[in-house]
């Protein structure tokens, strides 16, 4: 069952209704989501619950830390189940495309999904080691077509459309998922943020206000993902993900889902 929430958004505020289609736009601001409350604060959250900055980074870090780890290979069926189309059980959702595909068709050939790193694999150079590069909470299938063209690139808003790319654009450093994504992808990029503080092996992953971040473990821009987040809540779909991956894999949670005002809270 997916946790009972009260959700009160507060209305969002964008500089220009071009930040909603990806076109160049001017600053971003937004009002921050209003505080919500799910069945877990109680027990999962319960030492986050009522911190804000750096002490609730730290707690959030301590309790999503706590997790199963899968191998790369065994994402190619946990994608099958926590993206799967909720109208269609034979097919998955794929990321900044919005199509909806056959589960049978992954693979790396034109017309296969296959599996996207949200927090590009190059960015802290972990690859596809067990931990930062099997974690499901920002691994999300996509057509191999996009998911080329997206490649290694920051986060940004701007560009020219993505062909086959759901509105998705693209610039020389940068990529802009679909509105209905971009939520989505900032709150995968603050959660890899959080698990992944430099003290299991692997780089410190931290968002910065740049692009081009290439091998360095930053991803950018921190100011876009923001509005993002608040422009874009949790859908339902996002949601039961969520907890797919929290009941059947890791047995960790994306805190951004369940409080997506902790993204202020912290950054």
């Amino acid at each position: 069952m997916l946790a009972t929430r009260i959700r009160r958004w507060k209305s969002v505020a964008l500089a220009t209704t071009a930040v909603l289609v990806g076109l160049t736009a001017p600053a971003l601001t937004a009002t921050p989501a209003a505080a919500t409350t799910t069945a877990y604060d109680s027990t999962y959250y319960k030492n986050a619950v009522g911190k804000t900055g750096t002490s609730l980074k730290s707690s959030l870090h301590t309790i999503i830390s706590s997790q199963t780890k899968i191998s790369y290979s065994a994402v190619w069926d946990a994608l099958k189940a926590t993206d799967q189309d909720p109208n269609n059980s034979s097919n998955v959702i794929l990321l900044y495309s919005g199509v909806s595909r056959a589960k049978s068709l992954n693979g790396g050939d034109v017309g296969d999904w296959n599996r996207e790193h949200t927090w590009a694999k190059s960015h802290g150079d972990f690859g596809e080691v067990t931990g930062p590069g099997t974690d499901l909470h920002h691994l999300r299938p996509a057509d191999v077509q996009v998911n080329s063209i997206r490649g290694n690139l920051d986060f940004d808003n701007g560009g020219s459309a993505v062909t086959n790319g759901g509105g998705s654009t693209v610039d020389s450093d940068s990529f802009a998922p679909r509105a209905a994504d971009r939520g989505d992808v900032a709150r995968m990029i603050l959660y890899m943020a959080v698990r992944y503080e430099g003290d299991d092996g692997f780089a410190n992953l931290e968002p910065n206000e740049k692009v081009g971040n290439g091998s360095n473990p930053y991803i950018g821009k921190l100011a876009v993902l923001k509005a993002w987040n608040e422009a874009d809540p949790p859908s339902a779909f996002e949601e039961k993900r969520n907890q797919v991956i929290y009941d059947t894999y890791q047995h960790n949670r994306n805190p951004f889902i369940d409080h997506p005002e902790w993204v202020e809270a912290i950054w």
